[in-house]
């Protein structure tokens, strides 16, 4: 009976040795992190919105952690190169992604991928996001949300929109108000911005979803109308303009989004580590201007929310890309 139960008392020690071993282990690899540099991997070219923000975010985390983040542009096939890449590299920490919203269009556009955006990337922080505004010939016999879905119902496939492209996120912004709104208007895509809003302030094409900086000059020169914004809010540089959600479609919300992800089982620690320091950076006030002065809200939150974010938003895309029956470029 001793000899039990002086075997069992070992054995709970060293499992409690073991427990706090681990936990001291796990707890330092957020205290050590970093030891060397990290790289942060752009899956667009250099001068895009993405790579602009990465080296934003790349620039403050060198400082607050202390390494450098070497930025690393791997661009192709819509973004799914770079974000492969590190899908598949080590979960270490050392291996980043600066990923757009175009990962969950991806997601739901391709169905054979790779990578699974879910499965193999662990969320780190959400950077910001900037809705599109819906803007229209001035002529267009539309003012609002309501006006454009009763105007839409009474001349079905007469109304047209022109977007940067088939699966691209001003097409998919549009076939979910017409999905909500019960509307048929016909798609015309694009290639190019430039272009495709000077067929609309021609009237050769009627609305577009277009990106806030473009189209707000346009818009208070009286070259185009404006319709709503897309986002969850309205927004700081055009705070007359509605949302899509308040002005006709209910529970409508589409935002272009930026964040940085790790591969898949990078240690708690670690994300943990990552998520604060970038919601340090976004909280500085110079950071927020320069954000804003893109016409992008800044993001922050929990690494677990940035994650449940993308999950829905790939399965919208992928009920819109169903019933749309859209295909990518």
């Amino acid at each position: 009976m001793h000899t039990a139960r002086t075997g069992l008392r070992s054995r709970t020690i060293l499992a409690i040795l073991t427990i706090t071993g681990l936990l001291h282990y796990h707890a330092g690899i957020g205290q050590e992190y970093p030891v060397k540099s990290i790289r942060m991997v752009v899956p667009f070219a250099t001068g895009s919105t993405t790579d602009t923000l990465a080296r934003f975010m790349g620039d403050r985390l060198s400082k607050a952690l202390g390494q450098q983040v070497l930025i690393d542009n791997r661009a192709g096939a819509g973004g799914n190169v770079g974000t492969e890449i590190v899908a598949k590299s080590a979960p270490d920490g050392y291996t980043l992604v600066t990923a757009p919203s175009s990962l969950a269009i991806n997601a739901a556009l391709t169905p054979n991928l790779p990578f699974d955006a879910v499965r193999d990337l662990s969320p780190i922080a959400l950077i910001g996001a900037a809705p599109l505004i819906i803007v229209a010939h001035p002529g267009l016999q539309a003012n609002t949300v309501t006006e454009l879905i009763a105007l839409a119902r009474a001349k079905p496939g007469q109304l047209n929109y022109a977007s940067g492209g088939s699966g691209s996120p001003s097409h998919l912004a549009l076939e979910l108000f017409k999905s909500m709104g019960g509307v048929d208007i016909v798609h015309i895509p694009f290639k190019g911005g430039g272009t495709l809003l000077n067929s609309v302030m021609s009237g050769e094409i009627q609305l577009t979803p277009s990106g806030l900086l473009i189209a707000i000059p346009l818009i208070k020169a009286g070259r185009l109308k404006a319709i709503a914004v897309t986002g969850p809010k309205r927004v700081s540089v055009a705070p007359d303009v509605p949302t899509v959600g308040e002005s006709g479609l209910p529970g409508y919300s589409v935002s272009g989004w930026w964040g940085i992800l790790a591969p898949a089982k990078t240690p708690a620690p670690i994300i943990r580590r990552l998520n604060q320091e970038v919601a340090r950076a976004l909280a500085a006030p110079d950071m927020r201007e320069r954000l804003a002065a893109d016409g992008i809200e800044p993001g922050g939150g929990p690494a677990e929310e940035f994650g449940a974010m993308i999950q829905h938003e790939i399965a919208t895309w992928t009920r819109v890309v169903k019933v749309a029956g859209i295909k990518a470029d």
